[in-house]
């Protein structure tokens, strides 16, 4: 049986940020006609990056019982995309996202707010 969708893309958010990935935004795009349900868009700083980003995805969704139908853009990393089915998942160089602007695509779609566990705050006494 598999989880919940909100916990997918918290578990997909949380892989993005534990690999340093930034500006992450979950999107439900049911309301547009998709064939998926959801997206999430994030970035990472190098091609290097966004390939290791996809590959902590790929690792996480595998744990979760989850195999990627498709997966695109692994050779070059400046747009990556995995497609889950019901969940797709873009990486993108940020200069990459700024030019194609995916979140414009979807002007009916509602933002989906996913929780990440961020690390506590360790003070050090030097």
């Amino acid at each position: 049986m598999q989880k919940d969708v909100f916990y997918i893309l918290n578990r997909i958010a949380q892989s993005v940020f534990d690999k340093k990935g930034c500006n992450i935004l979950a999107l439900d795009i049911k309301p547009c006609g998709c064939l998926a349900d959801y997206v999430l868009i994030a970035e990472g700083s190098v091609d290097k990056h966004v390939v290791a980003i996809a590959h902590e995805i790929m690792k996480t969704m595998e744990e979760e019982g989850w195999n990627t139908s498709f997966a695109q853009g692994m050779n070059t990393g400046d747009w990556v995309v995995l497609d889950y089915g019901q969940i797709v998942v873009h990486l993108f160089l940020p200069e990459i996202r700024d030019r194609y602007q995916l979140e414009t695509l979807w002007q009916k779609s509602e933002i989906v707010d996913v929780v990440i566990d961020l690390p506590e705050k360790r003070c050090l006494n030097i």
